[in-house]
């Protein structure tokens, strides 16, 4: 009969790994090989309920998450189901060490050196002769083994969640925790049953009950967090997505575990160990050893024994003195604060703000006698008076198209537009219209030490604070105004207007907020009212066009009338310039010529008798009849040329 020792339980209790080689007989003395049947038969039982459980959980988290995503359930669900399902992979991977005891008790030992592990029968009907060949060198217990962690595992990371919204769950939390409870009852149950096998008797038992507590703590958690969450409580959901890091690591352990195994030649004569253990659920203990765990894994699987190193053991000693001055001193840096460049401090005492820190490191108590609350220093923000939720403008990039947020036409509702009733006249009866507008404010938390106090301990939420006083001033002020006035009148003054009542409402409430700047971007109807004020403002654009065409006809027919007018004038002022310069001109020769009578008599008469006839017969045609001609003598034409003035006593030549 040949024994081969290798390994140990994690507890330090030795056990002999068998080799079946020997005589058959050999395992007939040993208690867990004569349980082994009685132990398969109850990890069948308690796998086949837990997993059912574990499947019903998995399935209800699925059909919770589609109509719920933001709930608490779907996290509760999938990571005590996950706990359930490494529980369950412990159980299986314990199942095959001891079915196969009692196989090996049950076959002659002749018989036993020819069995697998395993029975990969049904797998080989299943999946052929290859892969049966391949899951012959793999093992079925490291593929049920690696597929349990690897769904655990993936299960926790889709659900993990830690921005989940807290609100009400109702009575239903009461009966999910109830049930819980119960669950995590039973469990307590079977992990104390098994805590008082002995080593001997059933060497698994210890990691299977350490593997019950992490399905235990789970869901004990898990019925704390369904009790205790409601519309106000927000830790109850961040502590029961936390929970879910313990099945996971367990999982992601069993996962290298099973990797690992690989690599180790398989011997279907010895005793196969479980390889369901975990490291991680071992130090679920009380109280926790995780030293004394790390040591006795150490001893037992490489014979390093670290109490007999005088290193170790100083270490050992001095440990917690030299853990609480370190402690000490950890708690006393506190008290030392980095104030940045960009921010400022205030640095509380007691609970009672004493000093407002600039930028720089400072020295103060440690916490929680004294603390420093961070406040910004001239960092300036724009708020927006209203921000639609249900629209989120969506980043462009900066060489694409403009964005549809930077569309300012009338048809489109924009994010920041606000709705406003102002006020309205038809006819001689008053009403209301409604209008949109986007107003911005442009603020910073003031400079000084007061405002930094007053923005810290009077205003919760200054955005908030803005937006509520700027509706209310808004509100007030539009409220006397009309479309004409508001579209009509300069926004520059309007915004100065706004701002200014703002902050005096602002510096009322001591709220420590200075406003830099009131922007008015756009004010203008509703986008259903669009097509409508297009319509009303084509028409009094074409009334006011056909009011300027006429008034330019007007002008164009006056200016005509008036350069007719102005043209006839001057005619008229013209012909009677010449007339009277003419009549003048007459005057004057009138005068000369009385003159020269009274000076050369008849004379004068004569000249003035002569100059006309030369003037006359200048360029006449004369014909002149000589009655002293005969009837004997030819008749003469006289075509002397008479030069002006005539002398008549000068002789004159005939021409025949």
């Amino acid at each position: 009969m040949c024994y081969i020792v290798t390994n140990c339980v994690p507890v330090g209790v030795k056990w002999m790994q068998v080799d079946l080689e020997a005589d058959g007989a050999s395992v007939e003395g040993l208690a867990r090989f004569q349980q082994g049947l009685f132990h398969a038969r109850r990890l069948r039982q308690a796998g086949v309920s837990l997993t059912a459980l574990a499947v019903t959980g998995w399935v209800l988290a699925l059909f919770v998450a589609l109509f719920t995503p933001l709930s608490i359930w779907p996290v509760v669900l999938i990571n005590c189901a996950s706990a359930l399902l490494v529980l369950v992979a412990g159980l299986q991977s314990a199942w095959w060490v001891a079915d196969w005891r009692a196989q090996a008790l049950e076959v002659p030992a002749a018989e036993v050196i020819e069995l697998p592990v395993e029975d990969t029968g049904r797998y080989s009907r299943l999946i052929g002769r290859w892969s049966s060949d391949v899951l012959a060198q793999i093992g079925a217990p490291v593929l049920w083994l690696c597929g349990w962690s690897l769904l655990a595992l993936v299960s926790v990371i889709e659900f993990w969640n830690l921005a989940l919204p807290a609100a009400a769950v109702g009575q239903s939390a009461s009966i999910g925790a109830a049930l819980a409870l119960a669950l995590a009852f039973g469990l307590l149950v079977f992990e104390r049953r098994l805590a008082q096998e002995t080593a001997a008797q059933w060497p698994e038992a210890s990691q299977l009950a350490q593997l019950s507590r992490v399905a235990i703590i789970c869901l004990v958690i898990s019925a704390i967090c369904l009790l205790f969450a409601g519309a106000q409580s927000v830790w109850p959901l961040r502590l029961a997505t936390l929970i879910g890091v313990l099945p996971a690591l367990v999982a992601l352990e069993f996962l290298l575990r099973g990797v690992l195994s690989l690599f180790s030649p398989r011997q279907p004569r010895l005793e196969p160990r479980l390889m369901a253990q975990s490291f991680i659920a071992g130090l679920l203990r009380w109280p926790p050893q995780p030293l004394l765990a790390l040591q006795h894994e150490l001893h037992n699987r490489f014979g390093i024994d670290l109490r007999q190193i005088w290193a170790f053991t100083y270490m050992r000693r001095a440990f917690l003195p030299v853990l609480l001055v370190v402690l000490a001193v950890g708690w006393s840096l506190t008290g030392v604060h980095e104030v940045p460049l960009q921010g400022r401090g205030i640095y509380e005492r007691f609970g009672k703000p004493v000093e407002v820190f600039g930028p720089g490191l400072h020295a103060g108590l440690p916490w929680p006698l004294g603390r420093v609350l961070s406040v910004e220093n001239g960092v300036v923000h724009e708020l927006a008076t209203s921000v639609s939720e249900a629209a989120v403008p969506e980043l462009a990039p900066a060489e694409g198209p403009a964005p549809l947020i930077a569309n300012r036409l009338w048809d489109a509702s924009h994010v920041n537009d606000k709705s406003q009733v102002i006020a309205s006249s038809s006819a001689d009866k008053q009403s209301f219209q409604i209008v949109n507008m986007d107003v911005r404010f442009v603020y910073r938390i003031g400079l000084n030490d007061h405002a930094a106090l007053a923005a810290t301990y009077n205003s919760a939420d200054i955005p908030t604070l803005i937006r509520s006083t700027a509706s209310r001033i808004l509100v007030h002020d539009f409220a006397s105004r009309t479309l004409d006035e508001l579209l009509g009148e300069q926004r520059t003054r309007l915004a100065d207007e706004i701002g200014r009542a703002v902050q005096a409402d602002l510096q009322a409430l001591d709220s420590g907020v200075e406003i830099l700047a009131t922007v008015v971007e756009a004010i203008h109807p509703p986008a259903g009212a669009a097509n409508a004020y297009h319509g009303v403002q084509a028409a009094q654009i074409g009334a006011q066009a056909l009011i300027s065409r006429e008034r330019g006809a007007a002008s164009e027919q006056t200016n005509q009338a008036l350069l007719q007018a102005s043209t006839a004038r001057d005619q008229a002022q013209a012909t009677a310039r010449e007339v009277n310069a003419g009549a003048q001109a007459a005057n004057l020769r009138f005068t000369a010529e009385q003159k020269a009578y009274a000076a050369a008599g008849q004379a004068f008469v004569l000249e003035q008798y002569l100059g006309q006839l030369s003037q006359g017969l200048a360029r006449a045609k004369l014909l002149i009849l000589d009655h002293r001609l005969g009837a004997d003598s030819a008749p003469t034409i006289d075509l002397r040329s008479f030069t002006l003035p005539a002398d008549p006593t000068a002789p004159r030549k005939a021409v025949q």
